[in-house]
């Protein structure tokens, strides 16, 4: 699915309107959708991301950087000029560089694509946070939400560790975007495992199948791509999505995605 989208493209978009939202709204106003934020600290946020990233391509980093950081300028003017600059940088860097160039990130998959993707999917998120602090949403396009489920479940929900597993608990979700026609088959079950840190893990989890085999699911999940991209971020969807199927399983699986995606 990734690969049908040009996600530079998307990620300067969504920058831009990201940096147009934030400005319509006042320094201190509340981020109904990170409540631990104000407006300006989401510039913030996604000025370090961009920042961070545009580092790591363009110094070549393919082993876990050390905890580098910008400091934060002061003032609404300062971020957002921070904000330009580290956006500009990370578009250009991403541009020259081949996407199947090596470099660090948290995912199994280590190189520069992933970085394209990811960052495109974060502008996206953050350009909604942004617009509903301003108070002024505007659409999302549905094929890079659709991809954005995708990226979801897999990624960022469905992601295993060498350190864990995945027990599939014999019951599964099928998550159908009504507007694009995208579908996906998902398992509920178990993660467990003992991370490097010593702590132990036994929680519910998903695993999104590869492609949708079209086998019967025991419940399922109806929305347009952007209300589904949305609800599994947890941020508000334009519509409500549409459940049915067995209560039960539709608990479980909400029960995997109810701590977030950080």
């Amino acid at each position: 699915m990734a690969a049908e989208l040009d996600f530079l493209d998307h990620l300067e978009l969504e920058s831009a309107r990201f940096a147009e939202a934030i400005n319509g709204a006042p320094p201190e106003a509340r981020v109904p959708s990170c409540p631990d934020w104000n407006a300006d600290d989401l510039l913030w946020h996604l000025s370090e991301v961009q920042w961070f990233w545009g580092t790591v391509v363009r110094e070549r980093i393919t082993g876990r950087p050390g905890d580098v950081a910008p400091a934060r300028p002061a003032g609404r003017a300062g971020l957002a000029a921070f904000f330009d600059r580290a956006s500009r940088e990370l578009a250009d860097v991403l541009a020259a560089t081949p996407p199947d160039t090596p470099a660090w990130t948290w995912s199994e998959d280590q190189t520069v694509g992933f970085i394209r993707r990811r960052q495109a999917h974060e502008a996206l998120i953050h350009r909604v946070d942004a617009e509903l602090t301003a108070g002024q949403r505007t659409p999302m396009d549905p094929g890079l939400s659709a991809d954005g489920v995708d990226e979801a479940l897999r990624v960022m929900y469905g992601g295993v560790p060498p350190w864990g597993s995945f027990t599939p608990g014999g019951e599964t979700v099928r998550l159908r975007a009504s507007d694009t026609g995208h579908t996906w088959l998902v398992a509920t079950g178990r993660f467990a495992g003992t991370d490097p840190e010593g702590t132990h893990h036994d929680e519910p989890d998903i695993h999104a199948a590869d492609g949708d085999p079209g086998d019967p699911a025991d419940a399922e999940i109806v929305g347009t791509a952007a209300d589904l991209d949305c609800w599994l971020w947890h941020r508000p969807s334009y519509a409500p999505v549409v459940p049915s199927g067995n209560p039960s399983v539709l608990a479980r699986f909400e029960s995997a995605i109810a701590p977030g995606i950080d």
